[in-house]
């Protein structure tokens, strides 16, 4: 039998990973009925499950992003990046669609896949063996860093070997950095989250490449919340409850409406 069901929390935390929980659609609701809630807000959904808006939002902060190009489906337009590149949709995460090309005669194959799942993809340099760094954090009273992840991993992670390889053994492990990249990757990550993921746990990983730092991407709900990066995840979680971002109230007023009767004598 269907109905409603009142529920009575102090404060919702969105876990839903991906498409719906991401994108900005259950913020907007949240939002919308006045629930408080720990996650990322519409703006921040938004730009960060775009990958165009998601390098055009970093650049405008002062994070680096690895040259890009982007392809809508029907352009025929011409790529100018060289061989070996990546092949992503513009709006899908978990490596979902994501094909690496190293040579001319794989291209259409993987465009092929990746237009499957959006009408438009972004194309990125696949660098082997670069150095990925994992950052999860949040803002409190102060930033509340996690440590700094450094991924045990292939080159490239599909969606399976992200989320069906229950196998794995593989633990976290602490990157061990030079004092002043350490601090970099914290620098970018504070550019990055303040203020547009006010009220939210997110995630970003980086590459390094020649000591220069790159935003990789930004998780706004990160797997597991990223709890496995943290000494003490429930105080974290706990304390960003009590720091969720105010929204200024729109009052109704009908002044307007009533100076146009007035006007008009009514």
């Amino acid at each position: 039998m269907l109905g409603e069901e009142h529920l009575s929390f102090d404060v919702m935390i969105n876990l839903v990973h991906g498409r719906d929980g991401e994108d900005g659609k259950l913020s907007s609701l949240l939002d919308f009925f006045a629930i408080p809630y720990i996650g990322p807000r519409i703006e921040g959904s938004c730009i960060s499950y775009n990958k165009l808006l998601t390098k055009l939002y970093a650049k405008e902060v002062g994070v680096n992003v690895l040259d890009y190009q982007v392809i809508h489906k029907g352009s025929n337009e011409p790529i100018t990046l060289a061989y070996p590149f990546i092949v992503k949709p513009i709006r899908l995460g978990s490596s979902i669609g994501i094909g690496i090309v190293k040579e001319e005669k794989e291209l259409a194959y993987a465009l092929d896949v990746a237009f499957e799942f959006d009408d438009t993809v972004l194309i990125e340099p696949f660098v082997c063996s670069v150095k990925e760094y994992n950052l999860a954090g949040c803002k409190t009273d102060t930033f509340k860093f996690s440590i700094i992840e450094e991924p045990q991993k292939e080159d490239f992670l599909d969606f399976d070997k992200k989320y069906l390889d229950f196998s794995r053994t593989k633990r976290v492990n602490e990157a061990t950095l030079d004092t002043h990249v350490e601090e970099g990757i914290r620098q970018a990550f504070m550019k990055l989250y303040d203020p547009l993921f006010l009220g939210a746990l997110i995630r970003c990983d980086f590459f390094v490449i020649d000591e220069k730092i790159y935003l990789n991407e930004i998780n706004p709900i990160p797997g597991s919340m990223a709890n496995y990066l943290f000494d003490d995840f429930d105080r974290i979680i706990t304390e960003l409850a009590n720091y969720l971002p105010s929204t200024t109230p729109v009052t109704k007023a009908y002044r307007y409406i009533n100076s146009i009767q007035a006007a008009k004598g009514k």
